[in-house]
């Protein structure tokens, strides 16, 4: 299957977190555009996330470590670890989940 990523729709998550998600069998794939300023709140899930900064600068506070990451960063985060983070600047970040976000359908 291919699938252009501009021609799925876009869904805002919360405030100024607008993402496109792909759905296979074992993951979610998420595509984030991040408004500068934007906020996610401190959270957990039973997902193991990794994350990757393609564009900006984005805090991550995981586990009560803070880090930025800039372009050609990525995280793993375990499951069920809280973690929270903010947009530095206008960002691009991509998420895969395992297993599947049944919330992001």
């Amino acid at each position: 299957m291919t699938i252009e990523i501009s021609n799925i729709p876009q869904k805002e998550i919360i405030t100024g977190f607008k993402a496109r998600f792909v759905h296979s069998a074992h993951t979610t794939t998420a595509f984030w555009e991040v408004e500068a300023g934007a906020e996610l709140p401190i959270h957990s899930h039973i997902h193991e996330q990794i994350s990757m900064v393609t564009e900006g600068q984005f805090q991550m506070t995981i586990d009560n470590v803070t880090k930025v990451y800039t372009p050609g960063m990525l995280v793993i985060i375990p499951s069920n670890i809280e973690h929270s983070g903010k947009a530095l600047t206008a960002c691009k970040i991509t998420d895969v989940f395992s297993p599947v976000r049944e919330d992001y359908k």
